[in-house]
């Protein structure tokens, strides 16, 4: 494969909406190479992994009209084939796309993810099987998950496991506060109270540290002893829950809240050129390859409610510098380090800062949109 390319930061000013479109459409093209037509989902990464791409192709279509029909016809397609490839399903041989427990495994942050990703399908294609799967998840999986042991409030990871951590229960917020804004009108105040409520309890969890940072978890006894690591997608995914939360019950403090959160996940996760990065890179695998993404796909959502020059640069930088210094030309796919080359990083296995699979590939992709957004 060909070296990713070097920074080139005299095209940052010349870049347009255009441009910003045209390499995300070469991205969603690299990333449709791992799409598996039999299974519904993307070769080399994992079951929610897919459910992230899809919704990373999903938010593509929303800002690039030249592409629905294509992402509709895959959405079509993963609803059909992709529930027998579920790894862990709670009802062995069930298949039936229809039905919300041939989505869900025993983890109620993987059934958050297949319900945003529906919802997000719903959104572009009006299709109100889409929509009923989602609302199907969260009240027949998502809901079994709680309340915690944690000032009863939230829920916990999986069923087999009783720790309270951050992104189920982001999750958990996020897709309610999304039911909540496209339901039917009878159904909305439930979700919606749902939300407000679990935004309360997770303000008071613990799990929002003192420098306004997002921690993985809570210890056994409910204390967050800020040893749990602070990813990325845990700064990203409480400020689209909050966005939808806002346009269901409009509240100034829940943007006011999202912003200072936002804020203090910038000066934490960003470099000096403002470039998005996780503790674990370069070796990411298998799940933290797809945290940026997440993160950049939540801060779009919130610059588009909320907008500001500090998040459109970070969402601009991020962009820019994707496809400058993170791309393997020869098919427009992306690594996990998005950043400028570093003199003397190791170039393995002919492609500098490690391999390119669909979930890295689709994290970038976010990064990509991010640049539409932040340019239109």
């Amino acid at each position: 494969m060909s070296p990713i390319l070097p920074y080139a930061a005299s095209l940052v000013a010349r870049w347009t909406a255009a441009d910003y479109i045209s390499n995300a459409q070469a991205g969603f093209q690299g990333l449709q190479g791992w799409y598996n037509e039999a299974t519904g989902l993307y070769d080399t990464c994992g079951w929610w992994n897919g459910a992230n791409d899809l919704t990373a192709i999903g938010d593509l279509a929303k800002v690039d009209s030249s592409i629905v029909d294509q992402v509709t016809t895959i959405f079509a397609n993963s609803y059909s084939v992709t529930p027998a490839q579920n790894p862990q399903p709670l009802s062995p041989g069930d298949h039936n796309s229809a039905d919300p427990i041939a989505w869900c495994d025993h983890c109620y942050d993987d059934n958050g993810w297949w319900a945003l990703a529906w919802i997000n399908a719903y959104d572009i294609t009006n299709n109100q099987d889409y929509l009923t799967l989602a609302q199907g998840i969260f009240d027949q999986n998502m809901v079994k998950g709680g309340p915690s042991n944690c000032s009863n409030g939230g829920i916990v990871w999986c069923d087999y496991n009783p720790y309270v951590n951050a992104i189920a229960n982001e999750l958990y917020l996020s897709v309610s506060a999304h039911l909540a804004n496209r339901v039917a009108e009878s159904d909305r105040a439930h979700y919606t109270t749902i939300a407000q409520d679990q935004w309360t309890w997770f303000q008071k969890s613990g799990l929002i540290n003192p420098q306004n940072l997002i921690n993985d978890g809570l210890e056994a006894n409910c204390t967050n002893t800020y040893k749990r690591t602070i990813w990325s997608y845990n700064q990203g995914v409480i400020l689209g829950g909050l966005v939808e939360l806002n346009k269901a019950a409009p509240d100034s403090s829940l943007l006011d809240s999202a912003n200072t959160l936002a804020k203090a996940s910038i000066g934490y996760l960003a470099d000096s050129n403002q470039i998005i990065h996780d503790v674990c890179e370069p070796d990411c695998a298998p799940d933290a390859t797809q945290f940026k993404g997440i993160y950049i796909r939540n801060l779009a959502a919130l610059y588009q409610a909320s907008p500001s020059s500090l998040l459109q640069s970070v969402l601009t930088a991020n962009a820019n510098s994707i496809w400058n210094n993170d791309r393997i030309t020869s098919n427009n796919t992306f690594g996990v380090d998005w950043a400028v080359l570093e003199e003397g990083t190791v170039v393995r296995n002919g492609i500098v800062k490690g391999e390119t699979d669909a979930s890295t590939s689709g994290s970038a992709l976010d990064g990509l949109v991010g640049g539409i957004i932040a340019s239109s």
